[in-house]
């Protein structure tokens, strides 16, 4: 794989992008920040810490802020704004607009969506389809072409926290995961070979923090190759059934 130095952190001023900004930085990376306002972004992030200006929503500012990068973690959300259409405006579509701004580039994608994405009958995808959107997200992302990992985690700094990590796939179980732990992962799934083509979810808890990434990704089979969902997920979403923008998305990266 080619060297990562440059890693657009979309979500970087969040609670767990700024674990994410910081184990980035820990790890030698250059941790670019992208914010809609950069004189807040300089508020919540360390001194010195690059940030680029673009809005999710808005396509056309989000191609200088990826014009240089050589990975992208996503750890953005809609937590922040209340109204139903923000999960596919935000969630699903600021993974979809960064996919388009990149044009032909496929740099390394981590993408950090949350457990239950799969069991549509959870009180979290009342109302504006919160875990509906985040899978569709998920969906980009395999076929985007790029090499990626997706990672599921569970509850945020809830349960006995920890740094000790363990990894299930399936999206059936439910637990806590401490954020601080949780950015560590996904900055270690950049850089880690053996979490590309992945799918899993999350949780943390008590004993010796994890230090063998590779010996704990390798406790995670690949997707397989072109399939919309992860290796164990329930097959609930039908295509044929999907709003005419996801379809039309996922068509247009099966081409290009």
């Amino acid at each position: 794989m080619p060297s990562i130095d440059r890693v657009l952190v979309v979500g970087a001023t969040g609670r767990t992008g700024q674990h994410v900004v910081a184990a980035a930085t820990a790890r030698g990376l250059t941790a670019v920040a992208l914010a809609r306002s950069a004189s807040r972004a300089r508020k919540a992030l360390p001194p010195g810490t690059e940030i680029v200006v673009g809005d999710l929503t808005a396509p056309d500012t989000l191609t200088a802020a990826v014009r240089d990068i050589d990975a992208v973690i996503f750890v953005h959300g809609s937590d922040d704004d209340a109204r139903p259409e923000s999960f596919e405006r935000i969630d699903y579509g600021g993974v979809s607009n960064v996919l388009r701004a990149l044009g032909e580039r496929r740099p390394r994608i981590v993408l950090q969506t949350t457990i239950f994405v799969t069991r549509r009958d959870q009180s979290f995808n009342d109302g504006g389809h919160a875990l509906d959107w985040k899978r569709r997200s998920e969906r980009l992302v395999r076929l985007s072409g790029a090499p990626y990992t997706i990672v599921r985690p569970g509850w945020l700094d809830a349960g006995e926290g920890g740094a000790h990590l363990r990894i299930e796939q399936g999206d059936t179980g439910e637990d806590g995961v401490s954020r601080e732990a949780l950015g560590g992962l996904l900055v270690e799934a950049l850089l880690d070979d053996a979490a590309i083509g992945k799918t899993f979810e999350v949780f943390s808890g008590p004993g010796w923090a994890t230090k063998d990434f590779t010996a704990l990704f390798a406790k995670a089979q690949p997707d397989l190759s072109g399939a919309l969902d992860a290796v164990k997920d329930t097959a609930n979403l039908p295509l044929d059934a999907e709003p005419a923008r996801v379809r039309e998305d996922l068509a247009h990266l099966r081409t290009h």
